[in-house]
């Protein structure tokens, strides 16, 4: 199938220029003109993506060339543009920043060549004049790049044309500038910005970054450099029903339990699964006549205590899992499985506890290989994840090694035929196996 899939990449020049305000002022403005619209992520956050979700009202889909190859990205991206539509990618840290540090390899960069997508680059002066045109033109000749323009953020209107001269001596379009907005201000904590759904007037100040964009930013140029990008195909292998039984998955989805790739749902139902969601936190018990249980990434630390309190709902997590349906619990998911958190009750399903630090613990991108036949794979299987918390816990488990691309390596995951319990958050279309593996075991249940 091929889509001509008009889209932009909207990149940065590192962390906290911008790149998500520019993003979610870009979509709600141009969904305000009437325009079909995709959202991207380069990249595993989680964050990010439900900004986009909450502008749009659709899943926001992340883009990963650690998890899967150019093929895939290229399909993502023409399985996923509306047609007649737009799709509008967020970068990830700087626009060379790869996944080594030290070369641009899954780099937003990376992400725009192999996708042929023509990319802007977020700006976002702080103490500078002249060093601003220096700053873009070594961003523009540093590497092959598809960089076509600039956007200035959190430029007055009054400086704007200042600031205007100074960045087209680097050779690019100016898109024009996105103009400080006090009141549209996203808060953030330890695992980056707060989640779109706690924020109670989110809708309000997305509208008022709108304003600022319509304004301020080249609507129309950006959406004229959008179709310069070469139509795409979805080559990639399509996925089966593994069942011919009904399967239903329960995911944990509330304020706690949150962190999900939204492609991750897709593989389930491909595969045959019906995913039925449920909140930990308000509900009483797991939903009825379940054959699985996925407990994804989220901030269970800060909902601790409503947790601790809903003790039917701890009861009954504890009964399924120890009764052998078929669970995967990923980074906060996992921590809920233990014993204790910071000295609160969970599910009591790990024998051991879990605590908060003030410091990211091991993170980043890691390729995990399983030392034992489990829930998901044999003895050997390979799949690449990542790993984001702060927590540590008295015993990570050692059914998986994970290794990071700079070489180090630990023991992690607790694991037998009907458990994945570890930090690690899984992407499944980096090994489509582990997910038809899983939902086999949730039909072979029923």
């Amino acid at each position: 199938m091929q889509n001509n899939a008009p889209r932009l990449l909207i990149a940065g020049t590192g962390s906290g220029c911008g790149k998500t305000t520019v993003t979610s002022a870009v979509l709600r403005a141009l969904q305000r003109r009437g325009a079909a619209l995709a959202a991207f992520k380069c990249g595993p956050d989680y964050i990010d993506p439900m900004f986009h979700t909450a502008v749009l009202g659709i899943p926001s889909r992340n883009l990963d060339l650690f998890f899967v190859d150019e093929t895939e990205v290229r399909s993502q991206l023409a399985r996923h543009v509306p047609a007649g539509g737009i799709g509008i990618i967020e970068g990830v840290m700087g626009f060379y920043d790869g996944i080594s540090g030290t070369s641009d390899a899954a780099s937003a960069a990376h992400l725009a060549r192999a996708t042929d997508t023509p990319a802007v680059l977020v700006v976002r002066p702080r103490g500078q004049s002249l060093s601003l045109a220096a700053e873009i033109k070594g961003f523009r000749g540093f590497a092959p790049n598809t960089l076509r323009g600039v956007i200035l953020n959190g430029v007055s209107k009054a400086m704007y044309p200042f600031y205007k001269a100074i960045a087209e001596q680097a050779g690019l379009t100016v898109y024009g500038c996105l103009p400080p907005v006090p009141e549209a201000e996203i808060p953030d904590r330890h695992l980056g910005l707060v989640t779109a759904q706690e924020i109670g007037d989110l809708q309000r100040r997305l509208d008022l970054l709108a304003d600022a964009a319509e304004e301020g930013l080249d609507l129309d140029g950006l959406l004229a450099l959008a179709h310069t990008a070469p139509p795409l195909a979805d080559e990639s292998a399509l996925l089966a029903p593994v069942t011919d039984k009904p399967v239903r998955i329960a995911v944990a989805r509330d304020h706690a339990f949150c962190f999900y790739y939204a492609d991750n749902f897709d593989v389930l139902r491909a595969l045959g699964a019906e995913i039925v969601e449920f909140s930990p936190v308000e509900d009483e018990k797991l939903p009825e006549n379940i054959d699985g249980l996925y407990l994804g990434g989220g901030y269970p630390e800060l909902y601790a205590e409503q947790l601790a309190a809903n003790r039917t709902m701890r009861e009954s997590i504890r009964a399924a899992v120890q009764g052998g349906l078929p669970t995967i619990a990923e980074c906060g998911g996992f921590l809920y499985l233990h014993r204790t958190l910071d000295g609160a009750e969970m599910a009591g399903v790990i024998d051991a506890d879990a605590h908060m630090t003030d410091k990211l613990q091991p993170f980043g991108y890691v390729t995990l290989t399983a030392g034992q036949d489990n829930l998901l794979c044999c003895a050997g299987g390979i799949i690449r994840a990542h790993e984001f918390h702060y927590a540590q816990s008295d015993d990570n488990g050692d059914a998986f090694r994970a290794e990071k691309p700079n070489g180090r390596a630990w023991d992690c995951v607790h694991a037998n035929e009907t458990l994945y319990a570890g930090f690690p958050h899984l992407y499944f279309r980096a090994n489509p196996a582990f997910a038809q593996n899983f939902v086999r075991a949730c039909a072979q249940g029923r």
